[in-house]
């Protein structure tokens, strides 16, 4: 088993290994410049993320919010708000930049999340991801795992748009995104046109796999051992990496929704991606945690037979053919996902709604 020893701290340990790339899970400044000096090597978000860098740097967003509206006399909040989102990207993707050019395209990109209303739009989803597209040369674009998110995954491929796969939890699903990649390959082939620069990833939630069957468990009074729904994500993730190295998928694996340090540790040398929230990061690199390389390294059968055995929602995320693509919208884990990232989308509306019309009752 390969280990990394050095003065390096956990993190630039982990990012020693050629293979495994880890990037920061926000697009704030402050947390970015952490994660670049620990080894990070990309950046993303989304509009619980956008909220929460507001909420927390509100000083260096202020006066360029006001100024935005002023700018834009005619703007509703929708179209502020969204000029904020991409402002606040290109800032990251300027701190990645040097990250970028090093890398020769292949690394320094900021991932930035289409509207999470659109999850049934394919054609709206495909719009804003060319938009998005735009804003700077090193822009990744996420595509819900939905069935419209599907389809667009195919198109943004096919136009040459570098894609990441989000509000996904499952082998199907990570499957589904990989082949939909492909296929926008071979229509980019088919015409000619070059593909081998494109660094697609697809996002695997893994501790939203880990949240749902929790929430399954106590609806419906299921008994399991102490501490074996923290492995369902890292079981699901570990399968599809399998099953992507065997069939040799363009689309990279990127792990996301941190609970605990196996989500980290447990993915150590693998030729995958780990997006981390800066809190978690000083946790890990503030750890005792022996940074080795575990990714090869198959979940306990056990642990495995007993999920397997007692949920139905760990048998469709487990197994290839669990879900039809049809049926990715209505999964118990899609769907709180969704309703969290709507949720803080129209919190960020309101958040800047009140700039623009402060309330007349509070000091």
């Amino acid at each position: 088993m390969k280990m990394v020893t050095s003065s390096l701290s956990p993190l630039q340990q982990t990012a020693a290994f050629p293979l495994t790339d880890y990037w920061n899970d926000s697009c704030s400044i402050e947390e970015l410049q952490y994660a670049i000096a620990n080894g990070a090597v990309g950046a993303t978000s989304n509009p619980t993320i956008v909220l929460a860098v507001l909420k927390k740097e509100l000083p260096l967003w202020r006066d360029r919010i006001h100024q935005i509206i002023a700018e834009n006399p005619e703007a509703n909040e929708v179209e502020i708000a969204w000029q904020v989102i991409e402002e606040m990207g290109v800032k990251a993707a300027n701190l990645l930049m040097p990250v970028f050019t090093r890398e020769n395209g292949r690394k320094g990109r900021i991932s930035l999340q289409t509207n999470p209303t659109f999850y049934r739009n394919a054609k709206a989803i495909v719009d804003q991801a060319v938009r998005f597209d735009s804003l700077a040369p090193n822009i990744q674009v996420k595509v819900p795992a939905t069935a419209a998110g599907i389809a667009a995954a195919e198109e943004v491929t096919y136009r040459g748009l570098h894609l990441n796969a989000t509000v996904c939890f499952t082998v199907p699903q990570a499957i589904a995104v990989a082949e939909a990649v492909q296929r926008g390959i071979e229509r980019r082939t088919t015409e000619g046109k070059d593909s081998a620069h494109l660094t697609p990833a697809c996002t695997l939630m893994v501790g939203r796999l880990d949240d749902w069957l929790k929430v399954v468990a106590k609806k419906e009074g299921i008994t399991i051992v102490p501490g074996h729904l923290d492995w369902a994500g890292i079981a699901a993730i570990k399968k599809a990496y399998g099953i992507f190295r065997q069939r040799g998928y363009q689309t990279r694996l990127l792990a996301a929704a941190y609970r605990h340090h196996l989500h980290w540790s447990e993915l150590i040398g693998g030729d995958l991606i780990m997006t981390i929230p800066y809190d978690w990061q000083v946790q890990f690199n503030r750890s005792s945690v022996e940074v080795k390389e575990r990714m090869q390294n198959s979940v306990n059968t056990e642990t495995v037979a007993e999920l397997y055995g007692k949920f139905a929602d760990f048998r469709r995320a487990y197994e290839e053919n669990g879900m039809a693509v049809e049926e990715f919208d209505g999964y118990g884990a899609t769907v709180r996902t969704l309703r969290t990232f709507i949720g803080a989308y129209y919190e960020l509306l309101s958040f800047v709604r009140d700039f623009m019309l402060p309330d007349p009752d509070k000091k």
